[in-house]
């Protein structure tokens, strides 16, 4: 499974209102291609662009002592531009 879930989160749905970008969370070894194939047949659009970036994982800290107690997950993820009169609907189906 190359699409994990969308990223909805405040900063993503400011871009998604500017201009057509998608943000997704993709498995670690998915290339380009293959995560616009797995878009344009999952929800029925045509892609422009594709961008991808690995996300590290942000420290853990113990609350008492303040020392690092180790890290979260680190992912990748995908920013995704649709072809013109394109769009997806996250909330459709709730």
């Amino acid at each position: 499974m190359i699409l994990k879930k969308p990223l909805i989160t405040e900063k993503m749905t400011a871009i998604m209102d500017k201009g057509g970008k998608y943000g997704f969370v993709v498995d670690h070894k998915a290339s380009k291609d293959e995560i616009r194939k797995a878009i344009e047949e999952f929800y029925g659009v045509e892609v422009d662009t594709v961008n991808t970036m690995i996300q590290r994982g942000k420290a853990r800290r113990n609350r008492r002592t303040g020392q690092i107690s180790g890290y979260t997950n680190k992912y990748k993820k995908a920013i995704v531009t649709l072809k013109e009169g394109f769009n997806i609907d996250f909330y459709e189906n709730i």
